[in-house]
């Protein structure tokens, strides 16, 4: 009997954490309802707490997988399920080791705080960990992607994403420990406070933050084409690079162009190299030229003789090409295949798809334009909290993002990337400037939408921009959050541990000698 009931018990909590995962992803955009954030990590810290460890991490497993396959479901827009169910379980395995060391370092302490931030703690780790491996890791789906448009997107300021997936699992778990003292008539009173001051310093906190826009003004133009530049797309050659010409002519006939002093299309912009292609070269050097009169930066696939590259080209009026950027982090299974023998005997068919690889870029990733610099993202790039700091360091005043969601169709993946793009804008202090393919695409300025445009619509953004230097704690001090988050977990580890080990020797030696 208490077998079955086991059983159920544990089917009962495997049932929740699914549920909870699934239930992630109206949190995260397009939906947007970002308050269930909470009730989706408060799921998971209940199915987990006080099982055994092996059911633990089973328990973890399961919420991972539904976690990240609902909200990551636009990989199977175009491929079918495998990448889909391949990627979530990948992540489930690390979501599984989470729950396991979180329940297994829970069990050595008691107090209501203790519980709570070791599983902030655990969580916050486990999010960096599969933002960096394997294969450099996937940065995608943390707790703070759910909050580009919430009241608390301000928690970047001080620490980063990663600070603020840490806010979002403490308070989760606390909201949960603090539920059973309020029906409690002689603990109500108390738990009532600790509730309130909970809530008071999760939303107080992030409202003190008042960011300006800079006095130093600076015109930009953003261009999204709406050029299906998919993987599967069948265009004639050319064009995509027609697409954004035709847009950027109509904001020139427009008059909108008054002023622009840069001008920026997405990532595979141009399916023609002006490099190589003389037609290419032709129209662009009379647009930028004689009609712009202005720089223009556009995505296009740049070669050597041995390497493919995804590159941002800057072209400024009457010099031509002047710099380039080649991505630093194309993404495996998507611009490369990592050990693709060993892949290509498990899914010939699908590795097969990625016939070219891109090559790693090692030039630096800004653009000049007279006195102000430039830092150039592309795509997955804005994930990548690394590169973010890589330009802060730069000392660049701006973020141009440049993307290509065509492959996602009218999923939520570009969505959920322009969400990112505001999170690095207020966690940075710079403006973005993030041009989609087919969209959205927008302008922030001090983490403000100054410009917006739906998807699968040709536009034009124009906005005047305040160009900064960060001066953000986060890209100060607040950088080190994911290096102390790691440092007190393996303290608190390493402590906890002790104490067992001591109480434990301190047990045989009070037991009688049974020899």
């Amino acid at each position: 009997m208490k077998r079955l009931q086991d059983d159920v018990f544990f089917s009962s909590r495997l049932l929740v954490a699914a549920l909870a995962g699934a239930l992630s992803y109206f949190a995260y955009p397009r939906p947007n309802l970002w308050p269930l954030i909470f009730l989706s990590v408060a799921g998971f810290f209940i199915a987990i707490r006080g099982t055994t460890l092996p059911r633990a991490y089973w328990i973890g497993f399961v919420g991972g997988f539904t976690f990240f396959a609902s909200q990551c479901w636009w990989l199977s827009q175009y491929l079918g399920p495998v990448p889909l169910v391949a990627l979530a379980t990948c992540q489930a395995l690390f979501v599984g080791l989470g729950a396991l060391v979180f329940e297994l370092l829970r069990r050595q302490v008691r107090s209501v705080a203790s519980q709570a931030l070791i599983f902030a703690i655990t969580w916050t780790a486990r999010e960096w960990l599969t933002t960096h491996f394997p294969y450099g890791g996937f940065p995608w789906s943390r707790l703070a992607m759910s909050q580009g448009y919430s009241p608390l997107n301000n928690w970047v300021y001080f620490g980063g994403l990663s600070l603020l997936s840490f806010v979002i699992a403490l308070t989760a778990a606390f909201l949960v420990l603090l539920i059973p003292p309020l029906f409690k008539a002689q603990t109500r009173q108390r738990a009532i406070t600790h509730l309130a001051v909970l809530l008071v310093a999760v939303f107080l906190i992030p409202a003190t933050v008042n960011q300006v826009s800079s006095d130093e003004r600076f015109k930009v133009a953003a261009i999204q084409g709406n050029a299906n530049a998919g993987l599967f797309a069948k265009t004639y050659r050319g064009e995509i690079l027609d697409n954004h010409l035709d847009v950027t002519q109509k904001m020139i006939q427009d008059g909108a162009n008054q002023g622009v002093q840069l001008v920026l299309w997405p990532e595979n912009a141009s399916d023609l190299n002006p490099m190589y292609n003389v037609d290419a070269a032709a129209r662009l050097s009379k647009l930028v030229n004689q009609q712009l009169k202005a720089p223009l930066a556009f995505g296009t696939i740049t070669a050597t003789q041995t390497d493919i590259y995804n590159s941002s080209l800057l072209w400024k009026p009457g010099e031509g090409i002047v710099d380039q950027y080649d991505k630093k982090r194309p993404v495996p299974f998507a611009e490369y295949v990592p050990d693709r023998d060993f892949w290509n005997q498990l899914a010939p068919d699908l590795i097969g798809l990625i016939q070219r690889g891109y090559a790693f870029g090692t030039r630096d990733n800004y653009f000049d334009i007279g006195k102000n610099r430039f830092g150039v993202l592309i795509c997955f790039e804005i994930a990548v909290d690394e590169v973010a700091q890589e330009l802060v360091d730069s000392g660049a005043q701006a973020i141009l993002s440049q993307s290509n969601n065509a492959d996602f169709g009218r999923s939520d993946e570009a969505y959920q990337q322009l969400a990112l793009a505001r999170l690095r804008s207020i966690e940075t202090g710079m403006p973005v400037i993030n041009a989609s393919t087919v969209g959205p695409s927008a302008i922030f300025d001090a983490g403000k939408i100054v410009a917006y445009s739906d998807s699968f619509v040709p536009a034009y953004l124009v906005a005047e921009i305040g160009l900064k230097k960060s001066d953000t704690p986060a890209m100060g001090v607040g950088r080190f959050f994911d290096l102390a988050n790691l440092l007190a977990l393996g303290v608190l580890a390493l402590t906890l541990a002790t104490i067992a080990l001591r109480s434990r020797s301190s047990i045989r030696k009070t037991q009688p000698d049974q020899r």
